[in-house]
């Protein structure tokens, strides 16, 4: 509802949705330069990630790399990077989440993981 009935101040609106998009581009481009971490194995397998969900580091642990058993180094490795894209997730949400909010609850909105 608008106080007294009038229509709303289409500048103030315009002013809004400008430091909005302002605050959404400050925040994507915060998150393509954070970095977040996932461990596997009990840290034996460690990857890092960018805020954005971009691989940027795997340390591999020299315990476990067994020649006989590449499966569950691998399976390692996949652990380690889906623990990393999900903090990168968490990041998001909580950078990029207020904001959305803001315009209208998230859903829907392209380039939005939520």
């Amino acid at each position: 509802m608008i106080p007294g009935g009038g229509q709303p101040n289409m500048q103030q609106l315009l002013q809004q949705a400008q430091k909005m998009q302002q605050d959404l581009a400050a925040a994507q481009e915060e998150l393509a330069h954070a970095e977040v971490e996932g461990r596997a194995g009990g840290g034996l397998v460690r990857a890092t990630v960018t805020g954005s969900g971009e691989l940027r580091a795997l340390v591999i642990d020299p315990k476990a790399v067994d020649p006989e058993d590449t499966e569950t180094l691998a399976d390692l490795v996949v652990a380690a990077v889906q623990a990393a894209n999900e903090n990168a997730q968490a990041l998001q949400q909580q950078k990029l989440g207020p904001l959305a909010q803001g315009l209208g609850g998230g859903s829907g909105i392209p380039g939005l993981p939520f």
